[in-house]
Order: structure tokens, then sequence, then C-alpha cells
């Protein structure tokens, strides 16, 4: 089953391109099915009533969306992106 991945930072283009094509590239490497929808960080709500299985910000949450979320500025600095890695991983293979 393809799983659908929200990506959002604060304009929804430069860092939501790096962080959704880190993920894809990694569930590739894993063997899970996955789409990502970039956004602005606005518009994270609209894409949850679309339907989604997890959440990558590089923004802050002002709300509890009902479906995982995961801090994603580890795509940017490099500290600690292996353990998000794996974290999203094991939220996708849920």
């Amino acid at each position: 089953m393809t799983k659908t991945v929200i990506v959002s930072c604060g304009t929804g283009i430069a860092t939501s391109t790096v962080v959704a094509k880190a993920i894809e590239e990694n569930c590739k490497a894993a063997g899970i099915p996955v789409v990502t929808k970039q956004c602005k960080s606005a518009e994270i709500q609209v894409l949850i009533d679309q339907g989604a299985d997890l959440i990558v910000t590089t923004t802050q949450m002002r709300f509890d969306p009902g479906i995982p979320v995961i801090r994603g500025l580890a795509f940017l600095t490099g500290i600690g992106k292996d353990r998000v890695i794996n974290q999203i991983m094991t939220i996708l293979r849920e």
C-alpha cells in the first residue's frame, strides 16, 4: 500500500524539495511505496484532509494533526539525519 507523506516548510519550495527527495530515495531503497506532497506550513490541514500517513516538517506545528509528525531539520543540518530517517521508515512500515 502506498503511503502519503506531507513535507512542509515555510514556503513549500526549496527546503521541502530537499526533504521530499531524501524521503523518496530512502523509501525506494527500503521498498516502501511513497508519495510526497510538498506544501507551506499554512497548507498542511488541506493536505491532511485529502489523506496522509505522516507529516515531516521543518517548521513548528501549532495544532495536533492527528497523524505522526517528525521534525525534518536534520535533513538540512545533517545532525541526526539517520535517526530521523529511521523514524520515518518505522512509521511508514506500520
